[in-house]
């Protein structure tokens, strides 16, 4: 990197902390949690896609796909189910949550159960999101650390504190227009990457027997439960269905989302939006992974770089690997592109931390003010915000000091991440649909069914028995503990709430709006569908398209 990049890099940092104080204007929780309920489709999709598509999808997607070792472009079954849970969000989950008026979701479910539903719902919202969030931070910045030799701790406090000042001063208003920015410079990003690299291959005489075959087949029809089967249709589909519903519809960081639209027609097209472009944007990771790790392949510079860095920074990952895919991305960038582009590439990586960063502290304060403090008691105006503001620097502290936990781990980042979020999943989204719409249900067995469940799946997770050196011998795809999550919660909740009486119903108040039969015929179920058939059928394709 040489002035040139820095000053693209302390500009864009720069004029996040300048948009932080344009949208400092904010009254109330309506304004600072949901922006005023008036943002359109357009921000909040973008918002939304580039919370999910975070610095972990830019960095270690492509390099899964060609670089990995038993990684290829199979990557791409992640999105099958999520037209589907797309359908099943604004259809089902929609018109009851955005009718409630509520500001933090999990006050929800206490309008139906019992406040310690509302407290279990919440610990776990804040435990697992700060986790998972601290992970991102940490991959970002010891990835950066290995190709740009700056210390990982200033790269994390650079990062963090930005991200905390603007979207402290912004609140939501300035957490989804930041975000829409950012999704939009890692567009180009991703564009710029797939320009140079096919460019470079080609310069290169491409590759002799083209992409290697291994890489190239997406559609597995394994289910998932033995010894090295993973990305299979099966559980791609079902796991991935009831992740995808329970991110977007009933985790406080994507729903705090759909609460900030102006009506439900602004969350149907914004789900749409998502539904329809996240397949062709991860296709596009996929497709730069495997341009850049054909490049790796014809270019014995570019893999000793790597591995070099590898054995510099990652001695365990050398000794086992000889190589960490990781860094494929971030050494093309300074390797092979020119100045200037290198400034906004590592704006596009910070673009896609700071994205994650920003949605994650701005829906943890609110949960924390709102379940916590708020819960029962009339606050003014200046009170409330005042704990808002000092909730928001909390959380953005203890994501800093999470990012430092994992940093000894020895699970890949992208698994630890998906490991924390499909235990708990599961069992979130059945507490939602039974305050909806079941009436045999008590506060106690939803309650135990819930800490069964996230218990029962914390033991089956191999990630989780890596993490804390424990071989059970049970080797089920981690994707499947959102479907176990689900049968687990609705199993225990429904047998415990028999032998305890139906009466236990905390508030006993149900709000519930039944889809009607018209809800599920609007225009964007029809579109979405037609959609899942095509994915389906062009990933069966991509092998003949891509060899």
């Amino acid at each position: 990197m040489n002035y040139i990049d820095y000053i693209i890099i302390v500009a864009y940092l720069i004029g996040f902390l300048g948009m932080g104080y344009f949208f400092k204007e904010n009254k109330d929780s309506k304004d600072y949690f949901l922006g005023g309920k008036s943002l359109g489709w357009f921000p909040l999709s973008l918002s939304t896609m580039a919370t999910q598509l975070s610095a972990i999808s830019f960095i270690s997607a492509p390099a899964f796909v060609g670089l990995k070792l038993g990684g290829g472009i199979k990557w791409l079954t992640f999105e099958f189910a999520v037209p589907l849970a797309m359908i099943f969000i604004m259809v089902i989950i929609v018109p009851p949550l955005f009718r409630s008026g509520v500001v933090s979701i999990y006050e929800f479910v206490e309008r139906r159960f019992h406040s310690s539903t509302r407290l279990i719902l919440s610990v776990v919202f804040l435990i697992s999101r700060a986790l998972a969030t601290g992970v991102m931070v940490y991959t970002v910045a010891i990835i950066l650390q290995a190709v740009l030799d700056i210390d990982f701790v200033y790269t994390i406090l650079i990062i963090s504190i930005i991200t905390i000042i603007y979207s402290w001063q912004g609140g939501m208003k300035a957490v989804v227009w930041g975000d829409t920015i950012q999704m939009i410079i890692l567009f180009v990003g991703l564009l710029v990457c797939l320009y140079y690299g096919g460019s470079l291959l080609e310069t290169q005489g491409g590759l002799e027997n083209g992409f290697p075959a291994e890489r190239l087949q997406v559609i597995d029809f394994n289910w998932g439960l033995e010894m090295n089967q993973e990305y299979g249709l099966w559980p791609m589909i079902i796991g991935g269905f009831f992740l995808y519903v329970s991110y977007y519809g009933c985790d406080q960081t994507q729903a705090q989302r759909l609460l900030s639209a102006k009506d439900e027609e602004t969350i149907r097209k914004l789900l749409l939006a998502n539904g329809l472009l996240r397949f062709p944007v991860v296709l596009l990771y996929c497709s730069i992974g495997l341009i850049i790790g054909g490049l790796v392949s014809t270019s014995p510079d570019f893999l000793e770089d790597i591995a070099l860095m590898t054995q510099k920074h990652f001695p365990a990952e050398f000794a086992k690997n000889g190589v960490k895919a990781d860094l494929m991305i971030p050494i093309f960038i300074t390797k092979y592109l020119p100045h200037g582009l290198i400034g906004l590439l590592m704006v596009g990586i910070l673009s896609a931390a700071m994205s994650s960063l920003s949605s994650t502290v701005n829906s943890l304060s609110a949960v924390t003010v709102e379940d916590f403090f708020s819960k029962g008691k009339e606050l003014s105006s200046k009170k409330y915000m005042l704990i808002s503001k000092l909730s928001v620097i909390f959380w953005g502290i203890v994501c800093m000091a999470c990012s430092f936990l994992f940093g000894g781990s020895k699970s890949a980042v992208i698994e630890i991440i998906n490991a924390i979020g499909s235990v708990f999943y599961g069992p979130v989204l059945v507490t939602f649909l039974l305050a909806m719409f079941s009436k045999k249900v008590n506060y106690i067995g939803m309650n135990t069914g819930v800490i069964i469940a996230v218990l029962v799946n914390l033991a089956f997770s191999k990630t989780m028995q890596n993490i804390f050196n424990v071989d059970l011998g049970i080797h089920v795809f981690w994707i499947w503990l959102n479907f176990t999550g689900v049968l687990l919660t609705l199993v225990f909740s429904y047998t415990i709430s028999y032998f305890t009486g139906w009466q236990k119903e905390g508030t006993g108040l149900i709000i519930s709006v039944l889809p009607k039969k018209e809800d599920f015929f609007i225009k964007e179920v029809y579109i979405l569908v037609a959609f899942f058939v095509f994915i389906l059928i062009l990933s069966y394709f991509i092998p003949q398209i891509y060899s």
